[in-house]
């Protein structure tokens, strides 16, 4: 990094995985400026005892405040998602146009690297808005940022996600759990912390110019036997009860409208799918990264879930 420009700005980085990748960064002694709608959050989370985190407001939406939160930035990574729409605020705005603006700005603004967070199955073409977004918004980064790398992690799990939380929640309160389908979608969760380390390494190494890396953990599972796992570690023996996916979409439709959304079409989009890494794309090992399995986490999980 040249002497003027030592910093990296990540967008969404109080979220869910932007916080795990400042806290990589900043584990290598990188400057961060940690650009997010909720700057304030940045305090609790990181400490306000390390100069080398700023912490700026930053509105993806924005074009003004995304140059600014870019000025002066060596790299930049963009770890701003949406997974309910509201208002003007949709998966086209965010995925698509937001990711535009902030690697169009990246580029005019002299900004050497550029990390983009996708996901595992982004489509251009598919039918669900969701996963079509993620994948147009792969395509207008690559054309306004020539050498982006792209991330493309698997369903992410960790002790504050809406993944194994919501399995374990479900468990505890129902003695048969409703399954997605049949529950025959395989899966191959990544841990979040293990993202934000392979972001953070993908955008200081210089031969991840122009890659995309698909990161899945160590094991692949299907969805009903993944729900075992979760309930033999929780000492519960729930009936698996299998449910259509026409009503899951049904009653998705319904839990969007309450406050916090806890099931949601595009959720029930990605259930249809496999949701596992490609053979031939490079991912975790590539990176250094030894991914972590679901089973050494859980108990972390089960921990947090149950206060």
């Amino acid at each position: 990094m040249g002497q003027e420009r030592q910093f990296i700005t990540v967008f969404g980085g109080t979220g869910f995985l932007g916080r795990r990748v400042v806290r990589h960064l900043r584990s290598n002694a990188v400057p961060v400026r940690v650009a997010s709608r909720h700057p304030e959050r940045a305090a609790n989370l990181f400490g306000i005892d390390d100069s080398k985190i700023e912490s700026v407001a930053a509105d993806v939406h924005d074009e003004g405040a995304v140059a600014e939160a870019i000025s002066g930035a060596w790299g930049v990574v963009n770890a701003v998602s949406l997974y309910v729409e509201n208002g003007k605020t949709t998966f086209d705005s965010v995925h698509v146009r937001a990711a535009e603006r902030i690697a169009r700005l990246a580029g005019s603004n002299a900004v050497e690297r550029l990390v983009h967070v996708s996901g595992i199955g982004a489509d251009p073409q598919s039918g669900s808005s969701y996963i079509r977004s993620r994948g147009q918004g792969e395509l207008v980064v690559r054309r306004a940022f020539d050498d982006v790398t792209l991330i493309r992690p698997a369903v992410m799990f960790g002790p504050d996600d809406a993944f194994l939380t919501v399995i374990i929640r479900t468990l505890r309160w129902l003695p048969a759990y409703p399954m997605f389908g049949t529950g025959e979608t395989r899966l191959q969760p990544a841990y979040v912390d293990d993202v934000g380390d392979a972001a953070a390494r993908a955008l200081q190494n210089r031969e991840t110019r122009g890659m995309t890396f698909e990161c899945g953990g160590p094991h692949i599972y299907f969805y009903n036997q993944l729900v075992k796992r979760v309930a033999h570690e929780m000492k519960r023996k729930p009936v698996l009860v299998p449910v259509p996916f026409a009503a899951w979409h049904a009653l998705a439709r319904l839990c969007e409208i309450l406050p916090g959304a806890p099931l949601t079409r595009n959720q029930v989009e990605l259930m249809e799918i496999d949701n596992i890494v490609r053979p031939d794309m490079p991912g975790f090992g590539r990176l250094g990264v030894s991914p972590h399995s679901v089973e050494q986490i859980l108990p972390t999980i089960l921990r947090k879930a149950s206060v």
